[in-house]
């Protein structure tokens, strides 16, 4: 902010939205690092930056830092004011706020108090910050919106601290304490020439685990080129507000997947990394951009409905397929699920997702191949359904054999997987697995999730003096897979305990699940072998259950 450089928060980034829990947490680092000296640098991470001549730069992310670092050394210049208006070394004071103001804040005209400020913020907080905040000029106290009302309260709370932790009726050192934030805090700075860059900068540091928002570069690209067509104000607000209440309905984390989603919903697949330009190539008038957002904001309720099965728009059957593909997490299927339930009457669209997630359950769950190419399947069957190609679920469902591992494979992948528990994730999927295949047995049908039913390790966890033959370098592995576990009650489970299995199958030959009782039928005793065989006869009853027509 020192060296002659000027920021500009572009025009349709989103508010300032910092609350007192950002405020301090940074303050309390500043103090760590400044006053107290326990650490000798804080860094303040990656500042993106968008820039055709080096001198003027669009913060693409950071401007919440940038912003809130500028309304505390505007509050350093408060309070300032206040030991000058306390007759406290008041020419000292004056040249220590001009001199902190021209080099950190910008030139103030001092007949029209106009600022030429280094940062200017966006469309609905700009004129509060350069009209009442730069100039620090009878800042007012009613009818701001929601964000000035937070640039306000986080310059009166700095000024307060400062009041209490730096500065007494010292100026020196509220000058001090300001040259060393500006040594101290640092960043590191991404500089792009172009927003396709600054997408793909996103993209690279989001998968290294670094939060950006493409989201909000997404909105900057869309809305500027609505906004260069001069619409009216009208238009752009109503644009604004359904934007907004997409995002807020989404979460900007989860809002260019669902972009995504939507968009290969309807056009040939397009990767991740591809979809910026993809739409920066297709989305290029007011028009467009105005119908993209009116289409996300008519699809975006189905799409959260995709990730909860207890939203009011499924069917009872609906509800428990949603279920499963959000317990397998399973989500290549969107795209097509997404364009099917407009186009498909409610009995082919359950027949559908019926066929997702037996599909899912093979592919993803059993055999663990790559979505890769199962996301091609789901796009090119939805791509034919948006194009009138085809609207038949005789047509729709066959497609999937792609990605429905046939019998020998399934079957194979089934009878040497391993699942542990101790994930809760896992323990869902084995749960539903056990309760699945008792249906097919019994026909009996019990509540998938009754705290009255535990997942039994026949072979336990901590196997006691009981079984002898254990062997935990050969036979520890076999403790989690699928042949080892079983259905019993709470009563059943207190009672087996880690007992030997002689003990435990005197409990198995009485159980409620035939599945259980089977295994006391079946087997005199249980090793490594009896859990490798219980599985491979669990895979056939699996591939008469997860069965496409």
């Amino acid at each position: 902010m020192g060296n002659g450089i000027s920021y500009v928060v572009p025009k349709f980034q989103r508010d300032y939205s910092w609350t007192e829990d950002e405020w301090d947490d940074l303050w309390q680092d500043i103090l760590e690092t400044c006053q107290n000296r326990k650490e000798p640098a804080h860094y303040m991470g990656y500042l993106v930056l968008q820039s055709a001549d080096n001198k003027n730069f669009d913060i693409i992310d950071g401007q919440q830092r940038l912003t809130t670092l500028s309304v505390l050394i505007l509050a350093v210049l408060r309070n300032l004011q206040i030991l000058q208006s306390k007759g406290i070394e008041p020419e000292k004071n004056r040249k220590r706020e001009e001199q902190l103001r021209n080099t950190y804040i910008g030139y103030l005209d001092p007949v029209t108090l106009i600022s030429k400020s280094k940062l200017q913020l966006n469309k609905h907080n700009d004129s509060f910050f350069q009209n009442y905040l730069v100039p620090l000029q009878g800042i007012p106290q009613r009818g701001l919106n929601y964000s000035e009302k937070l640039i306000k309260n986080a310059f009166e709370w700095f000024s307060e601290r400062l009041r209490k932790d730096v500065s007494g009726n010292n100026g020196a050192e509220l000058a001090r304490f300001v040259d060393s934030v500006a040594d101290k805090l640092f960043f590191t700075v991404i500089t792009v020439t172009d927003e396709l860059n600054a997408f793909k900068v996103f993209e690279t540091l989001n998968a290294r685990g670094v939060r950006l928002s493409a989201t909000d570069l997404l909105k900057n690209y869309l809305f500027s080129v609505a906004n260069h067509e001069n619409p009216h104000e009208t238009e752009m607000n109503k644009i604004e507000e359904r934007w907004e209440k997409i995002t807020n309905k989404l979460g900007s984390e989860s809002f260019p997947d669902f972009l995504r989603v939507y968009w290969n919903s309807r056009n040939r697949l397009v990767r991740k990394t591809d979809l910026f330009k993809t739409i920066k190539t297709t989305v290029r008038n007011k028009e467009g951009v105005f119908s993209l957002i009116r289409e996300l904001d008519e699809n975006s309720d189905l799409y959260t409905a995709l990730r909860n099965p207890d939203d009011e728009l499924w069917t009872k059957d609906q509800k428990e397929y949603i279920k499963q593909l959000k317990m397998f997490s399973v989500r290549q299927p969107y795209s097509l699920l997404i364009i099917a339930y407009k186009l498909l009457s409610t009995d082919d669209f359950t027949s559908l997702l019926r066929a997702c997630t037996i599909a899912s359950f093979r592919y993803n769950v059993i055999c663990g191949l790559h979505t890769g190419e199962q996301e091609k399947i789901y796009n090119d069957m939805a791509f034919k359904l948006a194009n009138n190609e085809t609207k038949l679920i005789d047509d729709i469902i066959p497609r999937l054999k792609s990605v429905y591992p046939e019998d020998p494979v399934f079957c194979t992948a089934f009878a040497e997987k391993e699942l542990n528990t101790a994930a809760a994730r896992n323990k869902k999927v084995v749960r539903y697995i056990l309760f699945s295949l008792e249906k097919h047995l019994s026909k009996n049908d019990y509540e998938l999730e009754s705290d009255k039913y535990n997942i039994e390790h026949i072979l336990p966890e901590s196997p006691g003096v009981e079984w002898a033959d254990y062997n935990e370098n050969t036979d520890e592995r076999y403790i989690h897979r699928l042949g080892n576990y079983t259905l019993i009650t709470q009563k059943e489970n207190r009672d087996a305990g880690n007992k030997g299995y002689s003990d435990k199958r005197r409990i198995y030959e009485k159980s409620i699940f035939m599945i259980t009782r089977k295994i006391a039928e079946d087997n005199l005793s249980w090793d490594k072998d009896r859990i490798a065989s219980r599985q491979r006869t669990m895979s056939k009853w699996a591939a008469s259950v997860w069965r496409l027509a």
